[in-house]
């Protein structure tokens, strides 16, 4: 049975995607130790075979166990295991936690600051974005809508500084972002927070506007802790698809 094909046994919040699926059979291998620390992982060519997936299903997950730490892609000679365990993933730049602890000391306050400072325009920018964010059905496309929307709420504080630093951790938080909804289902819960966000800037209260974005943070810190510790999702129980 081929990877793709694999369901989870029993009742599931969500399907398992096939990236999923070949991740958590790679990651488990690693963590198994049937990949051992300096070793090559096979092929593309060879992996794609063995587990019947496509080359872009494969490449996803591949740069997943790159952002968890558990291997590094070298050009022209391949992926090679780094570490036997997930410990923080990094996105571009900046470890997970570090990006977290920054994003709590900078968008938080930035919250209240754009509740006491918003303007209609504003705040019908961001309206007009959190709708988009909505109907959007490409998670490309919502991914990249996210980093705006963030960069739109420190907009509205009306200080260059916080959209100075928003700007500077763009990539970063995209990275994060695609992350998170892919491997943690995180999108129409995300999309709930933003909007709970943004009608605490409509009411003028720092005091919500300032726990909707505590509430967002918190949840994107669980959802990336329970990636992390997540016991191993291989269907096949470690063994390759037959």
């Amino acid at each position: 049975m081929n990877l793709s094909d694999s369901q989870t046994g029993g009742p599931a919040p969500r399907r398992v995607s096939a990236m999923e699926a070949v991740l958590g059979h790679l990651r488990g291998a690693i963590e198994r130790g049937e990949y051992a620390l300096g070793d090559k992982l096979p092929s593309e060519a060879e992996l794609c075979r063995t587990l019947g997936v496509s080359r872009p299903v494969l490449r996803e997950a591949l740069r997943a166990l790159q952002t968890m730490g558990l291997t590094v892609s070298r050009t022209g000679k391949g992926t090679f295991v780094v570490a036997n365990a997930v410990e923080d993933p990094t996105f571009g730049d900046y470890a997970a936690s570090d990006l977290l602890e920054v994003r709590r000391h900078v968008e938080i306050p930035v919250a209240g600051y754009a509740a006491l400072r918003r303007t209609p325009e504003d705040l019908a920018h961001l309206a007009r974005l959190l709708d988009r964010m909505e109907r959007e059905t490409d998670t490309t496309a919502w991914v990249a809508m996210d980093t705006l929307f963030h960069l739109a709420v420190a907009e509205a504080a009306h200080n260059p500084v916080f959209r100075r630093v928003i700007e500077d951790i763009r990539d970063a938080l995209a990275r994060q972002s695609a992350f998170l909804n892919e491997l943690g289902g995180r999108r129409e819960q995300s999309d709930r927070e933003h909007r709970a966000i943004v009608e605490a800037l409509a009411r003028g209260s720092e005091h919500d506007a300032v726990a909707a974005m505590s509430l967002h943070l918190d949840r994107v810190e669980t959802t990336l802790t329970d990636i992390v510790r997540a016991t191993r999702t291989d269907p096949t129980d470690g063994g390759p698809p037959a």
